[in-house]
């Protein structure tokens, strides 16, 4: 995934303006992830399934809390 032309997007609901935050791009097969007042920094990329394991795995532990 050539992260230096992709898209990244920071969550709609990101309320931090100190910059605390993380931002993805997608491409096919692949979600990239990075922080975002470091983007020129390293970037993580995983597949789409494991992407979607971890959101389900972050999604369930914040059900579970409330």
């Amino acid at each position: 995934m050539n992260t230096r032309k992709a898209k990244w997007r920071k969550a709609t609901r990101s309320t931090s303006t100190g910059g605390e935050c993380v931002e993805l791009a997608s491409a096919s097969g692949a979600v990239a992830v990075r922080d975002s007042k470091d983007p020129d920094g390293p970037k993580l990329v995983v597949g789409r399934d494991e992407f979607a394991a971890f959101v389900a795995v972050l999604k369930d532990g914040i059900s579970r809390r409330t």
